[in-house]
């Protein structure tokens, strides 16, 4: 059986299982997550097909889908 492999975010790896206080009696801590940016960008594109690669385009896409309120691609990755 093949084993896939996950969408990894060297951001929040370092910071998994780690308590950030909230407050004064509260906290939050990062136990799992699901996705990254190539996530949102392989949704965005999903009816274009490949489309264009570039990390720059990448991230112009990003901005492009939050300026215009298109947040559906940003429900690809989760906390």
């Amino acid at each position: 059986m093949e084993k896939l492999q996950r969408a990894a975010s060297p951001e929040l790896d370092a910071i998994l299982g780690e308590t950030f206080k909230v407050l004064d009696d509260g906290f939050v801590r990062v136990v799992d997550y699901m996705g990254n940016d190539s996530s949102i960008v392989q949704a965005a594109r999903v009816s274009y097909g490949d489309g264009t690669k570039k990390g720059s385009d990448d991230e112009h896409l990003i901005r492009y889908l939050l300026r215009h309120r298109h947040t559906t691609p940003f429900d690809m990755c989760v906390l």
